[in-house]
């Protein structure tokens, strides 16, 4: 059997509109790291000025931690879309999904180590892999074993950490900063030439970015089944009929979400509670997110007026790329040299801006053209043939 691309007439807009918004918020997330060497202090005791105490809280809470689960649910939402699509034209799946996962690997490394640190499409694509052994799960055993895989061992570590906290508060370290690499980091990003940038920014992909990788098997494959368990129940598809449920999600996914995410502020920035928030308060309000994606794409002036975000969502992967070039390009010494020299306020309206440009140079470039330029490669490389 002949190998195809899903052609644009049978995309499902929500499933753009989700990965575009999804988009927005993982921006806005990492623009902290883009600008400032945000990984190497506690923002809860390291911000002065009411501005970015206010800005970081509004992050915190609503932002960030919030939007990568629901761009790895909708990649394993994809998957199995692709799975199901193998199934019923009798295509190799294995072998096809091998080749497009080799090729979003190939991504995620030049992304991590020429462009950007912080790349998730290496850890994506690593769990892709393991997902080429699980599609065959039947529904409801996908969703168990996910929820397993994921609420054990984070439950474990959220315990453990309480334990800690509770014997002996001092040895978690809140409010640490490490100055040393806080001074290297802006040597070399704000400073530094294009070599000295790429041995730090190797240095912390060794450090954060494949360390997260392989701990991803117990945070982001758990909501990549998940995604895959969803797209075997139609949920997408089917929201209309699933509306009642859907509704239950999102309101209780919100208001549980937004408890937990606050907790820092309201209870104090412990290790145990930032813990809860970061394993399980993220989660839990991506899926009222979600719900309510759901819920207000079924109002026709909703999809009407956010179509243009559907778009840029459909070229998800140039979309996410090129956000890291131009960040990089504003902040470090090769581009406008501004790293560290921006407060969140002004760092958080430069990722907004950056994605309504985008938004429109999606609907211009979807106009002339059926993909995004890097999503062309990318379908190019997979099904070896012109599209």
């Amino acid at each position: 059997m002949k190998l195809t691309p899903t052609l644009a007439g049978n995309r499902i807009e929500t499933l753009d509109m989700m990965r575009g918004f999804a988009l927005l918020g993982i921006f806005i997330a990492n623009m902290l790291l883009f600008h400032s060497p945000y990984l190497y202090m506690d923002p809860y005791t390291w911000f002065s000025s009411p501005s970015d105490e206010m800005t970081y809280k509004w992050i915190d809470i609503f932002i960030e931690g919030s939007f990568y689960p629901i761009f790895a649910l909708l990649f394993g939402y994809g998957l199995n879309m692709q799975y199901e699509k193998a199934k019923m034209n009798d295509t190799p799946y294995a072998s096809l999904l091998a080749r497009r996962l080799g090729i979003l690997l190939v991504f995620g490394l030049i992304h991590a180590l020429l462009i950007w640190p912080g790349d998730v499409l290496f850890t994506y694509a690593l769990m892709g892999f393991v997902m080429i052994a699980f599609m065959r799960i039947p529904k409801k055993w996908l969703v168990s074993l996910a929820i397993v895989l994921y609420v054990l061992p984070s439950g474990m570590l959220y315990l453990l950490t309480y334990m800690l906290e509770k014997a002996n508060p001092n040895a978690m370290m809140e409010g640490y900063a490490d100055i040393h690499q806080i001074e290297l980091s802006i040597s070399a990003y704000a400073h530094g030439t294009f070599a000295e940038i790429f041995s730090f920014r190797f240095f912390e992909w060794i450090l954060v970015g494949l360390g997260g990788s392989l701990m991803g098997i117990f945070i982001v494959l758990p909501i990549i089944m998940f995604g895959a368990a969803l797209s075997k129940f139609k949920v997408i598809e089917r929201a209309s009929e699933f509306k009642g449920r859907i509704a239950i999600v999102t309101v209780v996914g919100l208001a549980a979400g937004i408890w937990m995410k606050a907790l820092p502020f309201t209870s104090g920035p412990t290790s145990d509670v930032r813990m809860l928030q970061d394993l399980f308060g993220g989660v839990v309000l991506a899926g009222g997110y979600i719900g309510l994606v759901l819920l207000l794409c079924q109002v026709k002036l909703f999809t009407t007026v956010f179509r243009p975000v559907a778009k840029a969502g459909r070229m998800a992967l140039t979309t996410y790329i090129t956000q890291s070039i131009v960040a990089t390009l504003i902040f470090y010494s090769y581009g406008f040299g501004l790293y560290g020299k921006v407060d969140l306020a002004t760092g958080t309206w430069i990722a907004v801006g950056v994605f309504v440009i985008q938004v429109l140079f999606a609907e211009i470039w979807l106009s002339k053209f059926r993909m995004g330029p890097l999503e062309w490669i990318w379908r190019k490389g997979t099904y070896g043939k012109k599209l």
